[in-house]
């Protein structure tokens, strides 16, 4: 068997490593259920699914009477709509079952990032390079949960590589129609990530610095062209003219920069350092820097992107997932050249190889038991469960630990009801009361979902006082990944979550 893996590795690695990465991709579709932030799922699942069902969930769209663009990506979520659509004529409406199809598509898209990253790396330096930049790709800890999530800075990464190894192609081969398709990969990047912007204009002045001046303009012309026959048609047929929504997202950010997570500009040196693993994170950020000349079509568009990034304060580690690749193709050419030429590497082959060692050991863990975690476990097992229960009319979040609640992923509910009714520090029992005081039975909830343990005894008790007598139903326990997170950093919200059937109502 040894000698049957060294063989193909010698003669097919990229088959290889393929098989590797979609083997731990298919982990992730089977097992890491739920969802990883808020806007992988309620931006693009709730709001595609509620458009099938007749609803607009996040009242985007001027049927709900919005009355003018958000700032949301219309074309990703769209193309989910057309998936959603589909399944409800084929009568498949199981909401897990989906969403198994969804992660699956997404996993097997994925692998184009580990074929492209081989293939950009061997013109750029081979096949040694190359295999050792596939397989970070394709087995680095985190890559095979998040290609599975519907996380459109992941699903951008694609079309920004086609993008490169299509420039690299015409260059190679002089043929300038893949100037023109190399754009129009881009623009479709851009309109699934807009911040995939930076790229294009790095893609673009890479082309005039090298004075390549009909390149250029093709590769301009296939950027407009594509951007306007997705999210510009799609953003005319809504609000009758083109990247409405692009311009509202540039507004909304603007004007909320400091609103949400502002960090120092300094955030994403450390983020990267830390998701590529010291010290072989340091090895590939000095190659990326290294030698940035010799593959700066790699190195100016991640250097435009990062830069913004750095600068803007809203940050979290996830903005920075597209130059992950390009960092890994870049740094792993320029560290290989290197230790290549290196008198002091020449003479420590040991200590580079238990480096490499300590790397994989450190990265094969967490990447096994990510790939097979479920992520928000107690949200959305919740809503499966209350989505069995024929009596359900509404239900209540009790959450008076915190002045918000968790919002519940409703599409595992399987139906949107009209509210979801909550009670917190802000939104008290009396609020609640006076809610439901005139209201008809169908509009009266009867059943309570108390989110994490604090002073759940101490809840449960004056919910009874303030509204009615309630009865235990089930406990719905958080995954392990939550819990950890939650363990290691308590901003990341992580509960268990405790339901209960309302009997009676006291007033």
């Amino acid at each position: 068997m040894k000698k049957f893996i060294q063989q193909y590795w010698e003669a097919k690695p990229l088959l290889l490593i393929l098989l590797a990465g979609g083997f731990f991709r298919l982990l992730a579709v089977i097992f890491s259920k739920g969802f990883g932030f808020f806007d992988d799922h309620f931006l693009i699942i709730e709001a595609a699914q509620s458009w099938v069902d007749g609803r607009d969930y996040n009242n985007w769209l001027p049927r709900s009477g919005a009355t003018g663009p958000g700032g949301h990506n219309l074309f990703y979520t769209g193309a989910h709509f057309i998936f959603f659509k589909l399944c409800s004529y084929l009568h498949f409406n199981d909401p897990q079952g989906k969403m198994y199809v969804v992660r699956f598509i997404h996993a097997v898209f994925s692998l184009l990032i580990i074929s492209i990253g081989y293939k950009i790396s061997f013109i750029y330096a081979g096949k040694k390079v190359a295999r050792n930049v596939a397989l970070l790709l394709s087995l680095l800890w985190f890559m095979p949960m998040l290609s599975v999530r519907n996380l459109v800075e992941m699903v951008c990464i694609p079309f920004l590589m086609w993008t490169t190894l299509l420039i690299l192609r015409s260059e190679k081969e002089d043929r300038k129609i893949f100037y023109l398709l190399a754009g129009t990969s881009a623009g479709i990047a851009f309109a699934i990530r807009f911040q995939s912007l930076f790229f294009i204009g790095g893609f673009g002045l890479v082309l005039l610095l090298q004075r390549k001046w009909l390149g250029a303009v093709l590769f301009a012309a296939g950027a407009v062209i594509s951007a306007l026959a997705t999210q510009g048609l799609i953003d005319y047929e809504v609000w009758g003219y083109p990247f409405a929504e692009f311009v509202a997202y540039i507004k909304y950010n603007l004007a909320n920069k400091y609103n949400f997570e502002t960090q120092a500009w300094y955030m994403y040196f450390l983020t990267l350092s830390g998701m590529l693993i010291p010290p072989i994170s340091f090895f590939l950020l000095f190659g990326f820097v290294r030698k940035w000349k010799s593959h700066l079509l790699l190195f100016l568009p991640s250097l435009l992107f990062f830069a913004f990034h750095s600068y803007f304060p809203n940050k979290q580690e996830r903005f920075i997932l597209p130059i992950i690749p390009f960092v890994i193709i870049g740094g792993m050419i320029g560290w290989q050249e290197f230790i290549d030429r290196s008198v002091y590497w020449s003479k420590h082959p040991l200590l580079l190889k238990r480096f490499w060692i300590f790397f994989w050991i450190i990265n094969t863990i967490p990447m096994i038991f990510i790939s097979c975690s479920y992520s928000k476990r107690d949200r959305v097992e919740a809503m499966v469960y209350l989505s069995n229960k024929p009596d359900l009319t509404l239900f209540v979040v009790e959450a008076t630990n915190h002045d918000d609640f968790v919002m519940p992923p409703l599409y595992y509910l399987g139906h949107w009801p009209r509210t979801v009714l909550n009670m917190t520090t802000v939104y008290t029992c009396d609020s609640l009361n006076k809610y439901t005081r005139n209201n008809p039975v169908n509009l009266q909830p009867n059943y309570v979902l108390f989110q994490e343990d604090d002073r759940l005894d101490e809840r449960i008790r004056k919910f009874r006082e303030c509204y009615g007598e309630i009865v235990p139903e089930t406990v719905i326990h958080q995954g392990m990944l939550d819990a950890i997170l939650h363990f290691l950093n308590p901003v990341n919200k992580s509960q268990n979550c405790y339901i209960y059937r309302i009997t009676k109502k006291r007033f």
